[in-house]
């Protein structure tokens, strides 16, 4: 019986110890929930110590990504997009030139790179999706999403971090035939397109959900929520949802049998609730007044959090019901993710938040100002083994936050 005791403690200790050794967009799993233990439940007044900083990112939005123990990140030079390699301490490991982005409006990379299996995989600002290999960043395969498929990019650029499921890797280009496909990751052959419903991709990275009777991949595209069967491309089902910029830049939340999807520009919050085995779906609830525009949702126990766009709110709403529990000025709104019942807010004004997750009220324990980097305070932060990491523009930052 003590033997058996101890190989479940071994077992449970590994499966926390390696839960996040591979970090996408918005942690394992796409929720924005983190695994971390340990961490700082306050911080001290001055702000967690800064453990190192990089300055020479160039400009951009994506997110820090993380596999075993190497960080991954793109930034843009001289219209030239480049993937960075760095180490814990900060050390850049490699740093290699992939080709054009985005140099438009807002420059620089959107999406967050993909690390699976020994490649990294990118969707750009203008629609190149690339394949590298994990080790030298040599390009294995490429394809023009919107040449190949028949689709045109959108006003602010592409921006959609790929989605791996098995052997497939998952986009949106929007075409009218082709307006999600499933490729071979390791070749780029086209395995299924979905037409979906011919709308333009919209900013958003898809959620892969795998607890029903059939695999279903959620995203929103121009003027529609859409779920595709994973397994064949066949569209399940779809549900309007407009905006006046066609933006809906978040990830859906998912949980509970049902996906929260929300906007700005003057849309709001839908509540879909999954039914005869995620084959179809019925409005839960609908809140204009939520109206998260590129921040994102994180659900934690029966409630939602986040900020709002024209409602310039922090938010807190159970997520059954569509019930705000309360609503807090006083920050400018931005994007968040949680651990261990903890929020960290963080604002498009540059002030990092961190606030117990609870429905009673808007507890803030600590903040602190990022002032290194440029540009827009976009970049959503990712915790890895007791660090936060922050991206502003052309700078990177490691906080100890255990």
């Amino acid at each position: 019986m003590k033997k058996g005791i101890i190989v479940t403690f071994l077992f449970l200790f590994a499966l926390n110890l390696f839960a996040q050794d591979n970090i996408q967009w918005r942690g394992t799993d796409r929720t924005g929930i983190y695994k971390e233990s340990g961490l700082l439940k306050v911080w001290p007044d001055a702000g967690p110590t800064l453990l190192w900083h990089y300055d020479g990112l160039g400009e951009g939005h994506s997110s820090v990504a993380i596999d075993s123990d190497k960080i991954y990140l793109t930034g843009m030079t001289d219209k030239k997009g480049y993937i960075y390699v760095f180490d814990m301490n900060g050390k850049l490991l490699n740093k290699k030139e992939y080709g054009d982005e985005w140099a438009s409006s807002y420059n620089g990379p959107r999406g967050t790179l993909t690390v699976n299996e020994g490649k990294i995989y990118l969707v750009s600002g203008i629609g190149e999706i690339y394949c590298f290999d994990q080790n030298t960043l040599n390009t294995l395969w490429k394809k023009n999403l919107l040449k190949e498929y028949n689709a045109s990019n959108i006003e602010w650029g592409i921006n959609e971090a790929p989605l791996i499921i098995d052997e497939k890797v998952i986009a949106t280009p929007g075409g009218k035939q082709h307006n999600m496909v499933a490729l071979n990751k390791n070749t780029g052959a086209l395995i299924w397109s979905s037409p979906g419903e011919g709308d333009l991709s919209a900013y958003c990275s898809p959620l892969y959900i795998t607890d029903q009777q059939v695999p279903i991949i959620v995203t929103m595209t121009a003027d529609h929520i859409i779920g595709i069967d994973a397994s064949n491309g066949k569209k399940l089902w779809s549900h309007e949802n407009k905006n006046r910029y066609s933006v809906h830049a978040n990830t859906p939340v998912y949980g509970d049998n049902m996906i929260l999807l929300t906007s700005g520009y003057g849309r709001g919050s839908t509540m879909l609730r999954l039914t005869n085995g995620g084959r179809s779906i019925e409005e839960a609830w609908f809140s204009k007044e939520l109206d998260n525009r590129i921040g994102a949702m994180v659900k934690v126990g029966d409630y939602a959090y986040g900020s709002g766009d024209s409602n310039r709110y922090w938010f807190c709403v159970d997520w059954k019901t569509g019930d705000i529990k309360w609503k807090e000025k006083g920050l400018a709104m931005g994007n968040i993710i949680a651990n261990d019942g903890m929020l960290y807010c963080y604002t498009d004004r540059g002030n990092m938040v961190l606030a117990k997750a609870t429905p009673e009220k808007f507890d803030i324990v600590s903040r602190f100002s990022i002032t290194l980097g440029t540009e827009q305070h976009w970049a959503h932060p990712v915790l890895y083994k007791g660090t936060m990491y922050v991206r502003h523009g052309n700078t990177l930052m490691a906080y100890k936050v255990k």
